[in-house]
């Protein structure tokens, strides 16, 4: 029993006789590294690092830093599948033969970049395709060459050289599409056959040809009669209301002195229907213009006019000048 107490009584005297531990200084924030070289016993080790578990790729996804776009995101689509809108792109593009575009029996379709020419044939008849005199044929493809036969000739001699392309379809109900390029443009034609009539011949008229024209100078003219237009100073800001007569006008435009009235070729072929201007007060008055082969040409500005013709019924056609494309240019109809 006397032991346990004389080892707790040894153990007292050698606590009493231990010397203090020194005071830890504190120490700099540089100063880790130093005191752990320094100071082993002191200074505790530090533990081991622990491996860190790998990210899965799927949690990535879940992040915005990570997938958010390095660049903005693209327009949304317009509604409605892509196919509808090429569906309507097309039906809008296409131009329809009409009864003022004929010539004899030739079908003259204003020319127009971008635009579809429609042209309908039928079995055992040869349709043709006249492009512009002058102008040379590179290349012709069709969609279905099986089931249509196409070929090209030439008329005339020197400037007055004429292409002409044949269509012929094998059988009714067909339809395919046509592409002629030559060293001025390329057409795109919409072939389709029919068992009934078929189109003798289409031809194409050329604005920027005819305004090219009217720019030259008559031969013999005096210089009253017939003056230039530039073509850089031409306004386009009327409007054609009224009746639809065979010789109903293609457009009407001016160079700030003069109004310009373009006719369908078809023009020639009957008689041209006389012009009146629209006074203040409500009346009409003749006024004079010359002809320039498809044009009329009015020495003056005007804000609405007439075209005239027959008697029951009679056929008539507005030209109106729109205010709003006239804004701020400062003219005013003398």
């Amino acid at each position: 029993m006397n032991r346990p107490v004389s080892l707790v009584l040894l153990l007292a005297l050698g606590a009493c006789n231990a010397k203090p531990a020194p005071a830890l200084m504190p120490l700099a924030p540089e100063a880790p590294l130093i005191a752990a070289r320094l100071l082993p016993d002191v200074m505790p080790e530090a533990p081991d690092p622990q491996p860190t578990a790998p990210v899965p790729a799927e949690s990535l996804l879940l992040v915005p830093e990570l997938t958010a776009p390095l660049t903005a995101p693209p327009l949304a689509p317009p509604a409605g599948p892509p196919l509808s809108h090429v569906a309507a792109a097309n039906r809008e593009a296409v131009r329809e033969p009409r009864r003022e575009g004929y010539v004899n029996a030739v079908q003259v379709y204003p020319w127009s970049e971008g635009a579809l020419y429609r042209l309908y044939t039928a079995p055992e008849r040869v349709s043709e395709i006249a492009l512009e005199p002058g102008e040379s044929l590179v290349s012709v493809a069709a969609g279905d060459t099986v089931r249509w036969v196409i070929g090209d000739t030439t008329s005339g001699a020197g400037d007055a050289r004429r292409t002409h392309l044949l269509v012929k379809p094998t059988a009714a109900g067909l339809a395919t599409n046509l592409v002629i390029a030559t060293d001025r443009r390329v057409y795109h034609v919409q072939l389709e056959s029919t068992p009934g009539a078929a189109m003798t011949s289409v031809s194409w008229s050329y604005p920027q040809h005819a305004l090219m024209a009217l720019e030259r100078p008559v031969q013999g003219a005096s210089p009253t009669a017939v003056s230039g237009i530039s073509l850089e100073t031409l306004t386009f800001g009327y409007v054609i209301e009224g009746d639809d007569p065979p010789w109903r006008p293609l457009r009407a435009f001016d160079d700030g002195h003069q109004v310009f009235i373009e006719f369908p070729a078809s023009l020639a072929q009957g008689e041209a229907p006389p012009l009146f201007v629209s006074a203040e007060d409500g009346s009409v008055e003749l006024v004079n213009y010359r002809v320039r082969g498809r044009f009329y040409v009015v020495d003056r500005l005007f804000a609405a006019a007439e075209l005239r013709l027959g008697e029951t019924p009679q056929k008539t056609v507005r030209i109106v000048r729109s205010g709003a494309d006239r804004a701020g240019k400062g003219r005013r109809a003398r």
